[in-house]
């Protein structure tokens, strides 16, 4: 099978996500985007593990980059989709449908229609998203071809309720430790419970209050939260180890040295280390092509509280939003949906500002 380009996005969208692609298991997707793009003469592809780009190449003064990924969260019994009717709004219901199968399906089919776009663009479809960064198809790509990142503009299209969303916070992990004896519990006086140890930790996050920081216009909402406890031996003996891991969601305008240090302070006195880190990106939208940009979608542009591959981007110098169909709150859900007037509605707004002269 060759995807239809001539059909639709959402009945695109309703083909992609027909084709099961969990992280890991792409290779059927990716073969179908390959040889679809292949056949548009106006379009130089690259295949890189199970990642596509494809670029135009027209001599124009400015380029973009409009990315998505094409792998999912494993199925669970939401595959094949269906199309449901929510409040008399017609939607597409499945797996990938939000995360992020709409926002490719609307991406190829402007690859294959916008053969005199008012910009060069590189379109990327990419694998291994939703897992650990040492597979992110993206990070790969960037690591072995980075001349293929070289642009004046990005958009991933990540969900974003069809409204552009600039930036994203940055993220981290730590583990807090708390140490003591082991005993039997029978004469826990002669040991120390390092469970019990812990209620600081739990306290100082209960106590936590997000705060709401403004980076170039827009309110990031940063958070504090334990995600995870562990500690414990048998039932019958006092615990020597416990360790709770936290997760720090901050604004953009924190460096991960900067986040770092909030950690430390915040836990100070215990044993602190972090596991994890990823700096978020500034909304750079202040670039008069992220400003014609916003024009041509309309609306106002909100900043993105979860982390995205924009970060890749941003770290690259070059400037990236998030713009996508589907609600980010249903990515993952079982009950995972689009609404498709949503889609269309992307697709326009990507089409008028692809086109503009």
């Amino acid at each position: 099978m060759v995807l239809d380009l001539t059909a639709s996005s959402a009945d695109i969208t309703r083909v992609i996500c027909d084709i099961p692609s969990v992280s890991g298991d792409e290779a059927r997707l990716a073969d179908e985007i390959e040889q679809t793009m292949r056949a548009f003469p106006h379009l130089e592809v690259t295949r890189h593990g199970n990642t596509i780009v494809a670029r135009t190449d027209l001599g124009r003064a400015q380029r973009v980059v409009i990315a998505g990924h094409i792998d999912t969260v494993p199925i669970n019994g939401n595959v094949p989709t269906r199309d449901v009717e929510i409040d008399g709004v017609p939607h597409l219901w499945g797996r990938g449908t939000v995360d992020m199968k709409a926002g490719v399906a609307v991406q190829l089919k402007l690859a294959a229609e916008l053969t005199e776009p008012a910009v060069d663009i590189t379109w990327m479809w990419y694998d291994n998203e939703e897992v650990q960064e040492s597979l992110n198809g993206l990070f790969l790509l960037a690591s072995d071809r980075p001349d293929l990142f070289q642009a004046d503009f990005a958009i991933l299209g990540e969900p974003s309720v069809g409204r552009i969303e600039g930036g994203c916070n940055g993220t981290m992990r730590a583990v807090i430790r708390t140490r003591g004896v082991r005993a039997h519990s029978a004469r826990s006086w002669v040991g120390e419970n390092a469970i019990h140890g812990a209620a600081p930790i739990l306290t100082r996050l209960a106590e936590y209050r997000a705060r709401e920081i403004m980076v170039e216009g827009l309110g990031y909402r940063e958070g504090l939260n334990a995600v995870s406890i562990r500690g414990g031996v048998a039932g019958n003996v006092i615990p020597d180890l416990c360790e709770v891991e936290v997760n720090y969601r901050f604004a953009p305008s924190k460096s991960v040295a900067d986040a770092e240090a909030h950690i430390r302070a915040a836990f100070d006195g215990f044993e602190v280390e972090i596991t994890d880190a990823a700096a978020g990106a500034r909304p750079g939208l202040d670039a008069p092509i992220a400003q014609r940009f916003l024009a041509a979608v309309g609306g106002e542009a909100h900043a993105k509280y979860g982390w995205t591959d924009v970060a890749r981007f941003s770290a690259l110098g070059v400037p990236a939003v998030n713009y996508g169909p589907g609600d980010p709150h249903l990515a993952h859900h079982d009950e995972e949906r689009v609404p498709l007037p949503q889609i269309e509605a992307v697709e326009r707004g990507l089409r008028a500002w692809l086109t503009a002269s």
